[in-house]
């Protein structure tokens, strides 16, 4: 990432906010195809510890530069029905034409522990969390600078055919309207501010009293000392 510290975000070592209990962030970053929200994500998974990407299933196929398992678990749309219909997704949506979803699961077992989860999802799977989890919830949305910057960003990423850049931009007039939804909104016209933003959101999340259960003993324990 252009300017970007190698490990900067990540703790050096262990300090006294690492070791006081809380219960994980579900950080959500939604955007339009081709705003940025998969780089930021890359990026905040490359920069923080204790963050732990939701790898979702989808029956889309996969692109040329993508590896099963990591960025996505490519299914039959038939064991995605599966998984749906037996509620072993936490939320699912149709985009493009193809299925996404998130395994329960791995995100239930990550918050249990403690981790923080990071869901790489368009605004219907962010509406399902939210309905489901809002406590547990902080959701951003992406937003690129123009219409024109957003197709630019399409064609540059020689990932798809025309006709798939035009249905991606017919889609994102229908999501852009979606924005007022969510807890924040960071428009992606120069990368690195919009990585340090939501950067600083996480943080700030991470920091807030609700979720930090364990402050209550280290209060206590400042007092009785």
């Amino acid at each position: 990432m252009r300017g970007r510290h190698p490990g900067a975000g990540m703790a050096t070592g262990k300090t006294i906010n690492d070791t006081i209990e809380r219960r994980g962030v579900m950080l959500v970053l939604s955007s339009p195809s081709g705003a940025g929200k998969s780089t930021i994500a890359r990026n905040l998974l490359a920069s923080f510890s204790n963050l732990i990407l939701s790898v979702s299933v989808t029956t889309r196929p996969r692109r040329g530069s993508e590896i099963d398992g990591t960025h996505y678990r490519f299914i039959s749309e038939a064991e995605f029905m599966r998984l749906r219909d037996s509620n072993a997704l936490l939320e699912w949506a149709e985009v493009h034409g193809n299925y996404y979803g998130t395994p329960r699961d791995p995100a239930e077992a990550a918050m249990a522990q403690g981790s923080d989860m990071l869901f790489d999802i368009d605004w219907q799977g962010g509406k399902q969390l939210m309905e489901k989890a809002r406590a547990d919830v902080v959701s951003v949305f992406i937003l690129p600078p123009s219409m024109t910057e957003l197709k630019g960003r399409l064609v540059r990423r020689a990932e798809d055919k025309p006709e798939v850049i035009e249905k991606r931009l017919q889609n994102a007039v229908k999501e852009i309207p979606h924005w007022d939804e969510y807890d924040y909104v960071v428009i992606n016209d120069d990368l690195d501010r919009a990585y340090h933003e939501v950067e600083s959101i996480l943080i700030a999340e991470r920091l807030r009293r609700d979720r930090r259960h364990g402050l209550y003993d280290f209060a206590s324990g400042l007092i009785e000392g």
